[in-house]
């Protein structure tokens, strides 16, 4: 039976299977810790949980655009569903569901705390026209060392390399770190893994509905510009990101509507 709570603007669950936490700000996933294991998602120490202002680390909902808006300056990086306070629609055992009006869309979400973390996002054009738009779960992984993870599963993929001016190059072999990294990967496989040989685990990542996959990590010098990350704690995460964005961005017919979904796992190595 899980136990939830509400307290302090999030909810908190508590399952034989894991522990989990998410704020009704932007519907944030800032904790998920499947039982006998290392917390799996990174917050950021520093984070600045403030109203209107994002949530550094966890697992910000990205909406209605990726990265800075395509023709307004003064908007907010990633949109504004990860800002914005969402609507709590209910909860079936570890399973929390919210939901977010944003003109034209509607948004639902629901995150489910097990073994496996569970993330299910739905967007639904309620005008009369086409719309299109982007949507990424932008989700943080705590890892042993930036530095000596791998991601697999890209291998011959396309990416987009935005320290590189966003030329387009391609994976050979997994990705490894070495330096900033923030690469949009384009129509990538439904299965891709963390390989983590200092904490000597494996978080695989499932997806359907989704044909993006985003890394990032800033590194030393950005994340100390980063007052909401600080100079030290980019070693201890990597941004492996489920999205549709770029040239993967979805249009939707009038009342269309389309889901991704994220299954989370962690093995042992």
């Amino acid at each position: 039976m899980a136990e939830i709570e509400f307290a302090d603007g999030k909810f908190t669950v508590d399952r034989p299977e894991a522990r989990g936490e998410v704020y009704l700000q932007g519907a944030h996933v800032t904790r998920w810790v499947p039982a006998a294991q290392r917390p799996v998602i990174f917050l950021s120490p520093n984070s600045a949980f403030a109203p209107g202002r994002a949530i550094r680390g966890g697992i910000p909902v990205v909406f209605p655009w990726f990265g800075p808006h395509p023709s307004d300056p003064q908007a907010p990086q990633h949109g504004y569903a990860r800002t914005r306070p969402w609507l709590f629609a209910g909860a079936a055992g570890g399973a929390l569901q919210f939901e977010l009006a944003a003109e034209p869309f509607r948004l639902r979400y629901e995150v489910a705390f097990g073994a496996t973390l569970a993330l299910t996002l739905t967007v639904e054009n309620r005008s009369s026209q086409e719309a299109g738009c982007e949507a990424a779960l932008h989700s943080y992984f705590a890892v042993s060392d930036v530095a000596a993870v791998a991601v697999e599963g890209l291998a011959g993929c396309t990416y987009l390399d935005k320290p590189d001016g966003m030329r387009r190059k391609l994976q050979a072999g997994d990705v490894t770190f070495a330096g900033e990294t923030d690469r949009v990967y384009l129509d990538t496989p439904p299965q891709l893994a963390i390989r983590d040989p200092g904490w000597r685990r494996r978080i695989a990542i499932d997806k359907t509905g989704a044909a993006a996959t985003i890394v990032w990590n800033p590194w030393r010098d950005k994340a100390a510009a980063m007052a909401d990350l600080g100079a030290e704690a980019w070693r201890g995460m990597v941004c492996v990101e489920t999205g549709n964005v770029a040239d993967n961005a979805v249009r939707l017919a009038a009342g269309a509507s389309h889901t991704m979904t994220t299954a989370i796992a962690v093995a042992a190595l």
